[in-house]
């Protein structure tokens, strides 16, 4: 990455994330964007976003991200598109590093404690 993406990155970052928090209805889980990743030519960002609930939840809420993109897009415009020719595309998905930490979290302390009795 150069420091033009991730600027272009940062500010995106920031900006979706108060989007999601005082845009977008509250449906379903907790929805956090924990990245963003531009391709060179800015043409495309790619959100990493975080859902707190059980599969099914997640599922309808990356589902409902995909078909709200449109609109997500939109909203971003009317924030920056001063600072933009061209609002890159979005393409969403989920980063489960949270859930995979907190699970090796969970292995290693039952790991330090010892065997079951």
């Amino acid at each position: 990455m150069s420091i033009r993406t991730d600027k272009v990155a940062s500010l995106l970052q920031k900006e979706l994330s108060s989007i999601f928090e005082k845009e977008l209805p509250r449906r379903g889980p907790l929805l956090t964007v924990v990245e963003v990743r531009v391709t060179n030519d800015l043409g495309i960002a790619r959100v990493y976003v975080s859902v707190i609930g059980d599969d099914v939840e997640r599922r309808e809420a990356l589902h409902r991200l995909q078909n709200e993109k449109k609109y997500i897009r939109k909203l971003l415009s009317s924030r920056i598109r001063h600072q933009f020719r061209r609002i890159p595309e979005l393409e969403f998905y989920e980063d489960r590093l949270f859930e995979k930490a907190s699970r090796i979290e969970e292995l290693l302390k039952q790991a330090l404690d010892g065997p079951s009795k």
